[in-house]
């Protein structure tokens, strides 16, 4: 009877979709609030479905704006379940007018770029009733990156509900009758349409502004490249951008960057477009290195063309990332970075590198300024990119973060001094793995140890605690306890020491009580010893979840170039 039930739901509520999406695209009651399509390409692969009225608008299409990897989730679905036939010139094609001309502003796309990043963070819709409703089965990030009339909007509640019927059981409606001595109390997914058309219309002023100046962004030439990665720390580089011939929104790159923990150099080649003048989709590969090597980047181009910065990815579940910042580079000395990051009281001519672009050449410490009690007692090496310094700390210095002045060029906070280490803080405090490996992939989590310094005021955990950068620890796994006598870390995988945590494999586990699967709850521990005397050993934690693989794939499928 349920199966007979869903299927009915179904195939009424496709005959409703059907009959809604006539009448929006009717050229009997043309909605000139919608967006002409004039692309060839668009009406002749999508027109048989999608009806022009008399002014120009397409049926649905013209009600509606996305980012362009929601535009490529929708032509993904065409080509799966309706059968349009594309060959991937052509969708790459339509994806990029749909993006241009449909697309969405800056402003639109700020608050939900962790979406289209691939971040795994804790986020909360401000709406109550429409997070919950939407985040049953997919981040609510894919809906901030949308924009449609409310005819619009409730198609969608209707095209969820006759692909998924389930939809109306797990969120949609609402479960029993509606509370006494009350009027009927509304479904979730009305709430959730009011809510969407008023705060997410089709047009905003933020749209009209910059499609009215919205270009091709000019962004041949060299950047300064610098951003971090976990487990690796931070890097400094470059990358130019060559513009694709015949083309204004198409460029190969090559970035090639140093990590300054270790030293170790990279050189990617990569090809990215540039959707809506803002949004840079790209793809880069090391040199020498498989398609299996390849990274996804997701980058935002700020208004006046001379900073970007998004993240860089890969894996199957794009768990592996960096966080990048590109800025265009000039003939001025800049400072990027300072390794390590901070030095103890009575430091006595540590070797401190200083990354940057232009730099100048420096022979003795005159133009190289660190702030009061911490001193330069020499230069080692001088070059643009970077430089080599012999730095002492006074044994009675102020605790606190110092500004970096060199020849003209400063750099905010680049410096720490401090007097001990009071506790380890573990990044990111919560994470999730999956199990994989032999039908799925695994989703690996990668964690960081970061001292932390109470600052002047003794006192953990207010405004002015200092930030040490990554502290040597020896890393563990601890049981979460949630069920009386818990096994799950025996069972969940294991936790290299550089905090890199690799899950078992998937599927029930004869060897585990009752078969279960190798999931569960477990403590990632970081233990720190001081090099002072008699210090106590410092411990940080992290709960981590190892879950079972991700089997539907909801968020939006991969553009790239």
């Amino acid at each position: 009877m349920r199966v007979r039930k869903i299927l009915t739901t179904a195939v009424i509520w496709s005959g409703a979709l059907a009959g809604a999406v006539q009448a929006q695209g009717s050229s009997t009651a043309p909605d000139t609030g919608g967006f002409v399509v004039r692309d060839p390409l668009v009406l002749r692969k999508c027109g048989g479905c999608h009806k022009a009225d008399s002014t120009g608008r397409v049926a649905r299409l013209s009600w509606i704006r996305k980012a362009p990897e929601g535009w490529e989730t929708s032509i993904r679905r065409m080509a799966s379940l309706n059968g349009v036939k594309l060959d991937p010139t052509e969708a790459r094609a339509i994806v990029k007018y749909f993006a241009n001309t449909q697309g969405l502003a800056p402003g639109e796309v700020k608050p939900a770029r962790f979406e289209t990043e691939r971040r795994l963070i804790d986020y909360t819709y401000t709406d109550g009733p429409t997070d919950r409703t939407c985040r049953a089965c997919h981040s609510v990030g894919r809906v901030l990156l949308q924009r449609r009339t409310r005819a619009e909007w409730e198609l969608l509640i209707a095209t969820h509900r006759g692909y998924y019927p389930n939809s109306d059981f797990q969120a949609f409606r609402r479960g029993g009758p509606s509370p006494r001595d009350s009027a009927p109390a509304p479904h979730p997914m009305d709430q959730a349409i009011a809510h969407l058309s008023r705060a997410f219309p089709l047009h905003t002023t933020e749209w009209t502004a910059w499609s009215a100046t919205m270009r091709p962004a000019p962004l041949e030439g060299t950047w300064i490249l610098s951003g971090t990665e976990p487990g690796r720390g931070a890097f400094y580089g470059k990358l130019v951008a060559t513009k694709v011939p015949g083309t204004d929104d198409e460029f190969t790159t090559r970035a090639t960057y140093r990590y300054a923990r270790d030293g170790r150099t990279v050189t990617r080649d990569g090809r990215s477009i540039v959707y809506t003048g803002h949004q840079w989709r790209g793809r880069s590969t090391p040199v020498g290195g498989t398609a299996d090597s390849a990274w996804r980047e997701v980058v935002s181009v700020e208004p006046g063309w001379q900073e970007m910065s998004g993240r860089w990815f890969r894996g199957g579940y794009d768990e592996f990332g960096m966080d990048v910042t590109m800025r265009r580079s000039v003939a001025n000395a800049v400072v990027l970075g300072v390794e390590p990051k901070a030095l103890r009281a009575g430091t006595k001519d540590a070797d401190v590198t200083v990354f940057g672009a232009n730099l100048p050449r420096l022979t003795t410490p005159a133009g190289i300024d660190f702030g009061p009690g911490v001193t330069v007692s020499r230069v080692v090496r001088s070059t643009p990119d970077e430089l080599v310094l012999k730095v002492s700390v006074d044994d009675a210095v102020r605790a606190g973060a110092r500004d970096l002045f060199v020849s003209g060029a400063s750099m905010r906070g680049a410096l720490v001094a401090y007097r001990t280490v009071d506790r380890v803080r573990v990044t990111p405090a919560w994470g999730m793995a999956r199990a994989g490996g032999v039908r799925f992939p695994k989703q690996f989590a990668q964690f960081e140890a970061i001292g932390m310094s109470n600052g002047p005021d003794g006192k953990a955990e207010t405004a002015d605690d200092l930030d040490l950068g990554v502290v040597p620890v020896t890393w563990g796994l601890e049981e979460y306890g949630v069920t009386y006598k818990d096994d799950d870390i025996t069972y969940v995988g294991t936790l290299s020491q550089t905090g890199f945590f690799t899950p078992n494999l998937d599927g029930p586990n004869p060897q585990r009580k009752g078969n279960r699967n190798n999931i569960g709850d477990v403590w990632v521990v970081a233990t720190h010893t001081p090099t002072t005397p008699g210090a106590r050993a410092l411990k940080g934690r992290a709960h981590l979840i190892v879950t079972v693989p991700l089997y539907m794939r909801w968020e939006p499928t991969r553009t790239a170039p």
